[in-house]
């Protein structure tokens, strides 16, 4: 029967998080939702844009030439190629994003930034980065942001290295 069934794990009692932990892993779980349904609801209601069709438009406002394939795209967003690919499809239809084939290969998807999609861009960055300004840094004394970026720098290093 070797091979029929995969690799069972040795079941051990779990190393429990102690309270500190707990309620420092449930802050951040909370906090980090609150924060992020606050960001959306202004892009939301002041540009008609959620927060992950925003970073799109920040990724592809950065890039050179003001594109990337869809591929790097929806590693930089941090999204499934499916998810991305409905994102697009909703920003295309406002013209602020154009799918072309890649010159390169002929095989990859660029998706580009229009010059409608930036206008929509600048016009929405001033009041995304007041409510990045009022509901998290002026929250916090310069001192809080450096560990905030040190840890989180850390977390996302790590599990970038062994996302499994």
């Amino acid at each position: 029967m070797s091979g029929v069934y995969p690799e069972r794990r040795v079941v051990t009692e779990p190393q429990w998080l102690t309270p500190a932990q707990q309620y420092a892993w449930r802050a951040l779980m909370d906090g980090h939702q609150r924060l992020m349904a606050a960001l959306n609801r202004q892009l939301q209601r002041d540009s008609d844009l959620t927060i992950a069709e925003y970073r799109i438009l920040v990724l592809l406002s950065e890039a050179p030439g003001r594109s990337l394939r869809m591929s790097e795209l929806a590693d930089g967003v941090l999204s499934s190629r499916s998810k991305l690919t409905h994102q697009i499809q909703r920003l295309e239809s406002q013209q602020m994003v154009r799918r072309n084939t890649c010159v390169e290969d002929g095989r990859g998807v660029l998706a580009e930034l229009t010059d409608e999609g930036m206008r929509r861009l600048e016009a929405a960055a001033p009041g995304h980065v007041e409510a990045v300004r009022h509901h998290f840094v002026d929250l916090l004394a310069p001192d809080q942001l450096e560990v905030i970026a040190e840890v989180f720098g850390k977390v996302d290093k790590e599990i970038g290295q062994h996302p499994g």
